[in-house]
């Protein structure tokens, strides 16, 4: 029975190979992930993975012949039915009794030999195979490490890049950055390179062979290559390939010049107050610059006075020059009397630094510092911030309530016997002028004020008094009054509203203590309100820099002639839609959604809207690829460039409902008796 022993033996090997194979797959994913990320170790992942191949091959014959060998023991082993007897399969019968056997045999074996009796044969003869994996990853370390090893140094700076050998017949390229980078020129073959904004690159071929070459550029542009080389100076980043040479597309990515960075190193605050009786501050700046510094100052404003008498003195003084020219640092111990600060006197001050840029330079300013000097403490409150109010003759200072305070506490000591009936009425009159003062600050927060509105709010409460008796109206106009809400009623600011509340709480808390008969736990609340009081003191003074509207100049040849062509101010028709997509690019994206041809001069609409609309450099060379690629015949990639056109248009109007553009028989018709007409 030759046939059916040879298909047992098929199905068996299928079985065993199934478990094995990818065994040896995983032995074989480290050695090609190595060639792909080791090139210098390339030969050697080579020769392994011939290695893997001839002991892959090796071991499934071994097994083929294994199973020539042993596979009726197997079968009598996993198949108790058979009786023992499989080797009569393997064997041609002499006997009546062994045909016999062959015959039960046979018909056991259709109806008791399934799939998963290979399978479990095969899992129970051909184990797990790990040493093949293991001198795998063993091979990838050690390949790895010797790359490691042979790895070229990490790539130098910018002005000492290496360069690519440059071959005779081939295009190179000369770059020149601009003088003021400080970076020397260099040549290259052709390759990816970075270079600064503003660089002169020349494509050259040296020793030409035939016909010169042309350079296609990303933005459109065709350069001829000549004795005298192709020339342009780069402003954005593009890619460029020679025409005929070769299709293959190398980089040029532009690092645009960055503005100077100024840092206030001391102080650390925007608004610094300094101490009553300090003699001097520091004041720390910085500014850095990519290329090089040529200008840095501080400038400083001194401010002195208040209300409608303040008066302001500038003054500018250079940083001094470092060794490193891209960095200037300045640090310096100022004496109030060189700063010209006198007590109630604030100083603001900021740095602005320019770099070398020769055409376009880039002048940077930094935030505005104010140093603050305490001035003298007000015996009233007539400087304060807080809009004037015509206040009664009896109204006190808060500082004169204070004093009042310590006159009472230090009489109560003095004269511990004091009568009782003279104390409450000193306290409660120091009590009194303290309710006044915080009823009339109360007034700026929306409050009401007992100081002129008595006669006002009574005169009210008569004439509505005929109101039905018990009605909602009558009893809101009987106990309170339809006011504006404290938080609304006011003009001022959320941080003087916290300064303003901060100072009534105290002055209701002093008014408290005095109404209590207890003048010496009213003075702490009592200097906290004053201090809140100086607080907005200090603030009334706000520095804002200069700012005008300069008009452009006319030229003089416009001057009195009569002719306003290029003289009038911008003016949109009102009530026109403004349309913010071009035509040519709304008829282009719906073009490169068909197969068939485009509108005439489409690739230098498509350049001059991702030139004009897509800031970051990398998406830009991506979609001048796109564009290029179309031209040159790719129908699968309008789709990309579709994708990236419509990326540009973010203000396009938004289309609520569709527009009908079925093209029906009787549309044609009618279409064709029209153009007949």
């Amino acid at each position: 029975m030759p046939g059916e022993t040879d298909h047992l033996r098929r199905r068996l090997w299928t079985a065993i190979w199934r478990r094995r194979g990818p065994q040896w797959l995983a032995a074989a994913v480290p050695l090609a992930l190595a060639i792909w990320l080791l090139p210098a170790a390339r030969p050697a992942m080579a020769v392994a993975i011939a290695v893997w191949g001839i002991c892959a091959v090796a071991d499934g014959y071994r097994w083929r012949h294994r199973i020539n060998r042993q596979w009726t023991s197997w079968l009598n082993a996993a198949i108790p039915l058979l009786e023992d007897s499989s080797e009569l399969l393997a064997a041609d019968a002499t006997t009546p009794i062994a045909r016999l056997q062959q015959q039960r045999l046979q018909a056991r074996l259709a109806s008791v030999l399934t799939e998963d009796d290979y399978c479990n044969i095969a899992r129970t003869r051909a184990g797990y195979i790990v040493l093949p994996l293991a001198l795998s990853l063993l091979t990838v370390g050690a390949a790895a490490a010797w790359h490691g090893r042979q790895a070229p140094p990490a790539a130098a700076p910018q002005a000492t890049q290496t360069t690519k050998p440059i071959v005779d017949g081939e295009v190179y390229l000369r770059v020149t950055p601009p003088a003021y980078t400080g970076i020397a020129a260099f040549e290259t073959g052709a390759r990816d390179i970075q270079i600064p904004q503003y660089s002169e690159v020349r494509w050259c071929v040296r020793n030409p062979t035939g016909a010169q070459p042309a350079v296609e550029l990303g933005d459109g542009q065709s350069l001829a290559i000549g004795k005298d080389c192709a020339k342009l100076r780069v402003e954005d980043s593009l890619f460029w390939r020679t025409r005929g040479a070769s299709s293959t597309r190398y980089n040029i990515r532009v690092t645009a010049d960055q503005p100077p960075q100024v840092t206030i190193i001391e102080p650390t605050e925007l608004i610094h107050l300094l101490q009553k009786d300090v003699k001097s501050v520091q004041i720390s700046v910085n500014a850095r610059d990519d290329y090089a510094i040529v200008r840095a100052s501080l400038h400083m404003t001194l401010a002195r006075g208040s209300g409608e008498n303040v008066r302001f003195s500038d003054k500018e003084v250079p940083l001094p020059q470092s060794s490193d020219p891209r960095s200037r640092t300045w640090k310096k111990q100022w004496t109030l009397t060189e700063l010209g600060m006198e007590p109630g006197d604030e100083l603001y001050f900021f740095v602005r630094a320019t770099d070398n840029a020769p055409d376009n330079p880039h002048t940077t300013q930094s935030p505005t510092y104010t140093l603050r000097l305490p001035g003298p403490e007000a015996e009233s409150l007539d400087s304060t911030a807080l809009p004037s109010l015509s206040k009664p003759e009896n109204l006190r200072s808060q500082r004169q309530i204070i004093i009042d305070t310590e006159q009472l506490v230090a009489d109560l000591q003095a004269h511990p016997t004091m009568p009782a009936a003279t104390l409450r009425s000193r306290s409660e009159s120091v009590a009194a002028d303290q309710a006044a003062l915080r009823l009339r600050y109360g007034q700026f927060l929306g409050e009401e004020s007992s100081l002129f509105g008595d006669e006002e709010h009574e005169h009210e409460h008569e004439h509505h008094g005929s109101e039905k008796a018990g009605s909602e109206m009558a009893v809101m106009k009987e106990f309170g009054h339809a006011h504006d809400q404290e938080d609304n009623a006011t003009i001022f600011d959320p941080q003087t509203k916290a300064v303003l509340k901060r100072a009534l709480a105290a002055m209701w808390d002093a008014e408290k203590s005095l109404r209590a008969i207890a003048p010496k736990t009213a003075l702490p609340p009592e200097y906290k309100a004053l201090d809140a009081i100086k607080e907005l003191q200090a603030a009334e003074r706000v520095y804002l820099h200069r700012t005008s509207f300069v008009p452009p100049a006319l030229k003089e040849e416009k001057r009195m002639t009569g002719d306003i062509v290029g003289a009038m101010s911008y003016k949109r028709e009102q009530g026109a839609a403004s349309d913010t997509v071009p035509a040519e690019v709304r008829d282009l994206v719906q073009a490169l959604s068909r197969d068939g041809a485009l509108p005439a001069l489409w690739s230098k609409a498509a350049r001059d809207t991702i030139a004009s609309r897509i800031i970051d450099q990398e998406q830009k060379l991506n979609a001048q690829r796109a564009v290029q690629d179309v031209q040159d015949g790719c129908v699968p990639c309008r789709a990309e460039l579709r994708a990236w056109l419509r990326g540009t248009l973010t203000e396009a109007p938004v289309l609520l409902q569709a527009r009908p553009s079925a093209d029906t028989p009787f549309r044609q018709a009618w279409r064709g008796k029209e153009e007949v007409k």
